[in-house]
């Protein structure tokens, strides 16, 4: 079974206030974190990095400072998250059978949830990387809470994402992806009646950086 990863690496940081992918993590740009992990699996025979169109040459010069990163096909990113995967996804070999989409803001993922992820697509047309809810949630439109959802079922997506290659193209070329507002693609696949597993991950380093203190938290770890 061929695996392509496709690495995101294409968000402007909005939120963060700048683009962190390529901010120094204790000496290393934050994206070579999770591409080095992917690069070091035996699961994983394509990789491909999206990256801002401004930031292409920036890219660029990071990976071509190492022979290891040689193999790596690197890309410009669309407009939205869904359409830098898109293209990724349409870039990649057409002889692959899985598609392992992984968030660069993700940096400490692990060889053991890639593995997960991969494996788990063996019973399934697509798996997640997925933790509990261990807090109560309340739904609400307006500042006022409307209800109190059940936290037992209530699980908050992570990646990596895996997904069968043909299945994710056929939604490609069903759906007008670009009017849609899809935060990933499991929310398409789940929109076209497939079924997408949830991996239970219990370690908490998975986490995204978000935020300055979500910053902080990783250069904790890495020290």
């Amino acid at each position: 079974m061929k695996v392509t990863a496709i690495i995101t690496a294409a968000g402007s940081g909005l939120r963060f206030g700048e683009e962190k992918q390529f901010k120094l993590l204790c000496g290393k740009p934050l994206f070579l974190y999770s591409l080095d992990c992917f690069i070091q699996s035996p699961l994983v025979n394509e990789i491909i990095l999206v990256v801002p169109k401004s930031s292409f040459s920036l890219a660029s010069s990071i990976t071509g400072k190492s022979k290891r990163y040689n193999k790596v096909k690197m890309i410009s990113g669309g407009e939205k998250r869904q359409d830098s995967v898109r293209n990724a996804v349409m870039l990649s070999e057409k002889n692959s059978d899985l598609i392992c989409i992984h968030d660069a803001a993700r940096p400490f993922v692990s060889s053991k949830l890639i593995e997960l992820s991969i494996k788990a697509c063996n019973n399934a047309d697509g798996a997640i990387i997925a933790v509990r809810s261990v807090d109560t949630i309340k739904y609400s439109n307006n500042d006022y809470i409307e209800k109190t959802l059940c936290r037992n079922n209530i699980w908050l997506a992570q990646t990596p994402q895996v997904f069968n290659r043909n299945k994710l193209i056929g939604i490609y070329e069903k759906l007008d992806v670009s009017k849609l507002d899809a935060t990933d693609e499991s929310s398409l696949m789940e929109k076209m009646g497939y079924k997408i597993r949830l991996i239970n991950n219990s370690s908490v380093s998975n986490f995204k950086i978000t935020t300055n203190n979500d910053w902080k938290l990783a250069e904790s770890i890495v020290r």
